[in-house]
C-alpha cells in the first residue's frame, strides 16, 4: 500500500498541570493536529507549528478537562483550525463534536476516535498508526478518577477492557497526563502491569475506585466552564 506518508510526532509537557500534548502531522501537505493543549502554552505550540511551517487542522480535547484551562479558542481563533471536542463534554461552541469511528485526517495522517467513557461522560481516545492517545483514560501505572462530570468506573472498567486493551499489545501508549515522569508504555504493558486493572474484576476495580477519596481538584470550578467554551472568557 505505498509508503506511508512521512509524519511529525512531538509530545509536549505542561509541569503546572502534568498535561502532556501532542503535535501530529504530515510533514508534506503540512497539516497538523494538537491533542489537549494547555492555555499558557499557546507561544510555545504556535513556535513548535511555525518551526515545522505546519498548518493548524485540528485542536482535539479527549475531555474537558478538570485541572488546566484549554487554548483550543485562542489556536482556533489564531490559526483557522476547527476545534474539536467529545459529543458528551458540553463543548458546544465545538466546530466538531467527536463520536466512535469518527476520523479526522490530516493529510496521510489520521486520528480515529474511541469513545471511553468513565473518567468523564465524554471521554474519548484517539488512535494514530500504532499508538493511543489515551487522555484521563488510561494513564501509564494508573488511570484517571471517576468522581466528577459524570465519571462511572464500571464504563472506565468496560472503556479500558474493551476498547483499549482489544488493541494490539505493541500499541504505544500516550497518556494526558503523567505524574511519574513517564512519557510513553504499551497496551500489553498496561495489561500486564497497571496495578488498578491488572488482574482486577470490574466489582474489584469499582470498589478500588470507589475508595480513593482524592481531594476535589484545585481548578475544577474554574476549569470545566472554560473548557466548555474551548478556554475563552464567557460571551467570547
Amino acid at each position: 500500500a505505498g509508503m506511508p506518508s512521512p509524519c511529525h510526532f512531538e509530545q509536549l509537557f505542561d509541569q503546572q498541570s502534568s498535561t502532556l500534548t501532542y503535535i501530529v502531522a504530515d510533514t508534506q501537505t503540512r497539516e497538523a493536529a494538537i491533542i489537549d493543549p494547555v492555555d499558557h502554552q499557546i507561544d510555545r505550540d504556535l513556535a513548535a507549528l511555525s518551526r515545522l511551517d505546519l498548518v493548524l487542522r485540528y485542536t482535539i480535547e479527549t475531555h474537558a478537562h478538570a485541572d488546566h484551562i484549554t487554548s483550543a479558542g485562542l489556536l482556533r481563533r489564531r490559526s483557522g483550525a476547527l476545534a474539536a471536542a467529545p459529543f458528551n463534554c458540553g463543548v458546544t461552541p465545538a466546530d466538531l463534536h467527536l463520536e466512535q469511528g469518527v476520523t479526522l485526517n490530516m493529510g496521510g495522517e489520521s486520528l480515529r476516535v474511541i469513545d471511553t467513557p468513565g473518567h468523564t461522560a465524554g471521554s474519548i481516545c484517539l488512535l494514530w498508526r500504532n499508538a493511543v492517545f489515551t487522555g484521563d483514560t488510561l494513564l501509564i501505572g494508573g488511570c484517571g478518577r471517576c468522581d466528577f462530570q459524570g465519571g462511572d468506573a464500571g464504563a472506565m472498567y468496560d472503556s479500558i477492557t474493551r476498547r483499549l486493551f482489544t488493541l494490539p499489545d505493541e500499541t504505544r501508549v500516550y497518556p494526558g497526563h503523567d505524574y511519574r515522569g513517564n512519557r510513553q508504555s504499551t497496551i500489553g504493558a498496561e495489561k500486564r502491569d497497571n496495578p488498578r486493572l491488572a488482574g482486577k474484576t470490574r466489582d474489584q476495580f469499582i470498589a478500588l475506585m470507589d475508595k480513593l477519596d482524592l481531594p476535589k481538584p484545585a481548578m475544577i470550578d474554574v476549569a470545566v466552564p472554560a473548557n466548555r467554551n474551548l478556554g475563552l472568557p464567557q460571551g467570547m
